[in-house]
């Protein structure tokens, strides 16, 4: 999901990049994954409740007092590992949990459970209020700390949480991430990377007391940024409990062009760059024209990037297909997904839908098991049946009924062509 999004900024800023490839490589591998959120950490240290703190706080860990530029660079230091260690373990969690929250993805309450909140952060991105702890835990956390190298990390360690109002919105759409990708190790790398983001112009600031350009209205625009992404992923997920939403986006580059003309005009007209105290009732209407243009351009374009071409004519029924198979005596693909499954989304699209698969696959009888629903009795039994342990998982099985191959893991079409050779 988030590497769709990003997918759709390289697009609007004409960058000439592959969106189709460049998400799958963020979601497959971690070092991808790690600068969108360094990148999505950084740009968290921007916003009204964390830039104004920066010089303060250097100052509290003792960083501008150091006798030298190595004490400060350790005592800076301290203070950014305070921070890995906060976040770090939080996303580990996130994908280890990955599977029960892929579950409860399948539950339409859960679903417009997650998209309340997100629409909820935007709204405190927007201005509308602001999502806090209580006082009396801020008093208590801003008093943690100190001068030291123990001082600087522990402070670290609560920074996160006292930025909670700009930290938290974002925090949750990279919690979310992760925790439909299931992968422990993009967690952490993720967790990192984003601690650093956050860290980093506290690090420069506290070793070469570097002096940062004032705070200002440009802040309000990059909450307003991030507002908007909340809204595009709210309706990401509810376009499986409200279908209408994507019912009509076909992937053509007619499409593309529309809902990207769209994001043009909502940021042109005031999406980012007007705040709502800019003015009378007008500046307000062009503001939240903008936001609802820009977030229905980002969505629909999401969409189109990951809207297969082309696909497998699939069967959705195990029994259908095993009479096929042994009627017709065909070769037989079985295709485990899940709508929370981000590995096979992408091979839905890229592989599946390559016009190269399509005419060779065209021998076997295929079958698409839909998972989402782990706790689904009958698919619990299919997937018991076959084996599976986790997803994606796709079968190839011979006519005579053997397992010829097993893919636990996503598969580009190329391999995938020469694993399909010899089944007969």
């Amino acid at each position: 999901m988030l590497a769709t999004l990003v997918a759709f900024a390289f697009l609007l800023t004409g960058c000439e990049v592959d969106a189709d490839k460049f998400a799958k490589a963020m979601d497959q591998n971690p070092l991808y994954g790690s600068l969108i959120a360094f990148g999505a950490g950084l740009g968290t240290c921007l916003t009204p409740c964390v830039y104004p703190m920066i010089a303060i706080t250097v100052s509290v860990f003792g960083a501008k007092q150091a006798k030298s530029r190595g004490q400060a660079m350790l005592l800076s230091t301290s203070f950014v590992l305070g921070i890995v260690a906060l976040f770090t373990p939080m996303m580990m969690i996130a994908a280890l949990t990955g599977k029960a929250f892929g579950t409860a993805l399948s539950n339409p309450w859960v679903v417009g459970g997650i998209s309340i909140v997100f629409i909820a952060t935007a709204a405190s991105m927007f201005g509308a209020f602001e999502m806090t702890l209580p006082e009396s835990w801020m008093q208590r956390l801003s008093g943690v700390g100190g001068a030291g190298y123990g001082g600087a990390f522990a402070l670290g360690l609560v920074s996160g949480l006292v930025a909670a109002p700009c930290t938290g919105p974002i925090l949750t759409v990279i919690l979310t991430w992760i925790g439909t990708s299931r992968n422990i190790p993009l967690g952490a790398g993720v967790g990192v990377a984003y601690s650093i983001g956050l860290g980093l112009p506290f690090w420069l600031v506290g070793t070469f007391a570097v002096g940062l350009p004032k705070g200002g209205k440009w802040m309000v625009g990059v909450k307003s940024f991030f507002g908007i992404v909340m809204l595009i992923v709210a309706l990401y997920f509810l376009r499986n409990p409200l279908p209408i939403l994507a019912k009509h986006i076909q992937p053509t580059n007619t499409f593309a062009a529309v809902f990207a003309a769209l994001i043009v005009v909502g940021v042109g007209i005031g999406a980012v760059h007007l705040d709502w105290s800019d003015g009378g009732l007008g500046v307000k209407i062009r503001k939240g024209v903008g936001i609802a243009a820009s977030v229905v351009g980002g969505f629909g374009l999401i969409i189109w990037i990951s809207t297969p071409r082309a696909q497998l004519a699939w069967l959705h029924s195990e029994s259908e297909a095993l009479a096929k198979h042994k009627q017709e005596n065909r070769p037989l693909i079985v295709d485990f997904t899940a709508t929370w499954c981000v590995a096979c989304q992408e091979m839905a699209k890229d592989t599946f839908g390559d016009p190269r698969v399509m005419a060779k696959a065209g021998k076997f009888v295929a079958v698409k098991i839909d998972a989402t629903d782990q706790d689904d009795p009958s698919v619990e039994q299919t997937q018991a049946k076959y084996k599976v342990v986790g997803l994606p998982t796709v079968l190839l099985i011979d006519s005579k009924g053997n397992e010829r191959k097993r893919f636990t893991e996503f598969v580009g079409p190329e391999r995938f062509l020469t694993e399909i050779e010899g089944i007969e």
